[in-house]
């Protein structure tokens, strides 16, 4: 079950955390995994990981934001099955603290990197058939402190999912999202070093009791929802947000 034999995923961000645990698994299950990432020597990093292990992996630098590097990076691929739209970055900041440059930023990336890839990847995917998921958040539904923009661009995300599931759905594209609470991710820890330095184990304690589950997820957590939503075992699902959040969403009410 769940396998992924003679399937060609594209994943964005799959240079580190959930991207990262993404890639490594489904390679594990038998795609040939293509990852864009900004930062080349972490796809690298990923790609030689997968080799290693018997894998099949390409490395591609792209910027998600800027359209024609998207489009000219599909290109180089044969073929799509699976795309993951994943990579993301965050920010911290209300209405009234989110300056505009970082509003555009965290916006060209989180919302409009995904319309890109989806643009570029559709005339591939209905070929054949196939899958994207899109990481979206459990922000997209609960209001999270502090998370204005970030928020924004995951609600537009969830709604970016319903919209292609019922536009693709005749041409047999599946579409759907997961949002997960927080993830213990090189980000998590980057976050708390910047920002709560001495007080970095505190704060991760903290953070993680915040879901009613006690702990954080594990990348892996979330690769293997991802894994499902795109195997042949869920070929009856689609225009779905999955919730993957300890609790967070339901039992901190």
């Amino acid at each position: 079950m769940f396998r992924l034999d003679n399937k060609t995923a594209v994943i964005t961000g799959g240079g580190s955390g959930i991207g990262r645990a993404m890639s490594v698994l489904f390679a594990k299950q038998g795609a040939s995994v293509h990852i864009i990432e900004l930062s080349e020597e972490n796809a690298k990093s990923t790609v030689e990981e997968i080799v290693a292990a018997g894998g099949s992996a390409t490395a591609h630098s792209c910027n998600v934001a800027n359209q024609q590097q998207v489009i000219d990076t599909i290109a180089k691929i044969d073929k799509v099955d699976i795309l993951i739209n994943n990579a993301g970055i965050a920010h911290i900041g209300k209405a009234d603290t989110t300056p505009e440059a970082d509003f555009d930023r965290v916006m060209a990336v989180n919302v409009k990197g995904a319309y890109n890839c989806i643009f570029a990847a559709i005339p591939k995917l209905r070929l054949q058939g196939g899958v994207i998921v899109n990481m979206a958040s459990i922000g997209s539904n609960v209001g999270i402190a502090d998370r204005f923009v970030y928020s924004t661009t995951k609600g537009a995300i969830k709604a970016m999912t319903m919209s292609v599931a019922r536009d693709y759905i005749k041409e047999g594209i599946r579409c759907n999202s997961i949002s997960p609470a927080r993830v213990h991710t090189p980000f998590v820890d980057g976050f708390l070093k910047n920002n709560y330095a001495g007080k970095e184990a505190e704060m991760f304690e903290k953070l993680s009791q915040s879901q009613p589950i006690g702990r954080m997820a594990e990348p892996q957590e979330i690769a293997t929802l991802a894994l499902y939503l795109c195997s042949n075992e869920a070929s009856f699902i689609t225009g779905c947000d999955y919730p993957i959040d300890g609790g967070f969403t339901t039992l901190n009410n």
